[in-house]
């Protein structure tokens, strides 16, 4: 492939996003009834490959349990409002409440409040008790001081996750890093440890003896990574590259690992493309939070804004569009794609001749950046459809 530059002695290599790709139909098409969907994470079936974020505005212990009892996962953030607070309902008045110009200030002086170990295990029970499978997450820094105690309450999968994980961290203060291959053999579950966005780094990650990996730097509803620290790459290139480094492990070792698109898709189609690009499955959070049920009540923000020293997160306002199911498996009542993300799959699986999510990875994909306007003069105009 020819080499290109940003200028002189820069050389680089061009991107592409959900927005610049397309699926090519093929040969055979099948009944969406036929389309298998169902995945597995850290060894756990799940009927969808779609994870709830992490993100407090997303889920509680409520709505995890909702979205384990339909068939997916959801995860826990322990580093959350949830561990901070009793009863975080005030808190999530606070943020809720506060108008655009206060609300980073409030946030950081809401998750300002101490992680009460007491309360990581309470969590992970109150997970457990409603029968589905209980996932949460921490950042690198703290996983050795809050996994264990999860672990012990009963946690099935450990999601170590920060804006970039890489294979090595370099400390002023001297201070010992997270030792990833042991932590693994040691922690008595299945870790996912993200994110990641490059070949080399993904498959330095599952060789550290990870279940999976979290592809994605900056493409959330909510982050803000992008324009603030100026990282990411756009997410159909990402997704292929580090779904390269899955096949090239699994050949290899025989491990069954996932790789996990996460952030920056919106509607069914976004979802179809990530698989298409080489996903396991996808996690995704401003879909989400827009169920009824979910704790942000019609708010969504950003994991990293309420940073004390530079945020990296805003809160937008997403509203209620329906209930989770109805999100997740319809019936849809809006036609802007953001409703029966199950079925858009089924159907784009069908569509494209694909049985399985197997199926679905080596359909054909082509660079298309005229895909969501071609023919669309009137649903943009008119703010419909595609046009929204």
């Amino acid at each position: 492939m020819r080499e290109l530059f940003i200028g002189r002695g820069k050389p680089t290599r061009r991107a592409y996003g959900f927005d610049e790709v397309a699926l090519v139909p093929g040969a055979v098409t099948l009944d969406m009834e036929l389309c298998d969907v169902s995945c597995r994470i850290g060894g756990h079936p799940l009927k969808f490959p779609i994870l709830a974020s992490a993100m407090d505005s997303v889920v509680d212990v409520k709505q995890a349990g909702l979205m384990g009892k339909l068939g997916g996962l959801a995860v826990l953030n322990l580093q959350g409002l949830q561990t901070r607070y009793e009863d975080p309902a005030s808190a999530y008045d606070e943020v809720c409440g506060c108008d655009n110009s206060s609300f980073v200030t409030v946030m950081q002086k809401l998750y300002s409040a101490p992680v009460k170990r007491e309360l990581i295990a309470r969590r992970v029970t109150e997970l457990k008790a409603q029968g589905v499978v209980a996932a949460a997450s921490v950042t690198p820094n703290l996983a050795r001081q809050y996994g264990p105690a999860a672990v012990e309450a009963g946690l099935d999968i450990l999601v170590v996750q920060s804006t970039v994980t890489g294979l090595e961290h370099k400390s002023a203060q001297g201070q010992s890093q997270l030792d990833l291959p042991q932590f693994c053999r040691t922690i008595g579950v299945p870790v996912i440890v993200g994110n990641c966005v490059t070949y080399d780094t993904a498959l330095g990650l599952l060789e550290c003896g990870v279940a999976g990996i979290l592809v994605g730097v900056g493409p959330g509803a909510a982050c803000t990574s992008r324009s603030v620290l100026g990282v990411g790459v756009p997410m159909a290139t990402t997704i292929a590259d580090c779904a390269a480094a899955g096949r090239d492990y699994r050949a290899r070792t025989g491990r069954e690992v996932v790789v996990i698109g996460d952030g920056g898709m919106v509607v069914g189609g976004d979802i179809c493309k990530a698989i298409a690009c080489g996903a396991d499955a996808v996690m995704i959070g401003s879909p989400l939070a827009r169920a009824a049920e979910a704790p942000g009540r019609g708010y969504h923000w950003g994991m990293a804004t309420p940073s004390p020293l530079l945020p990296r997160g805003t809160r937008i306002k997403v509203g209620s569009s329906g209930t989770l199911e109805e999100i997740l498996f319809g019936p849809a009542h809006i036609d802007d794609g953001s409703q029966n993300l199950v079925g858009a799959l089924k159907t784009s699986m069908a569509t494209v001749g694909a049985a399985n999510l197997a199926e679905m990875q080596q359909v054909e994909v082509v660079i298309a950046p005229s895909i969501l306007s071609e023919g669309k003069v009137f649903q943009h105009a008119q703010h419909l459809g595609m046009g929204r």
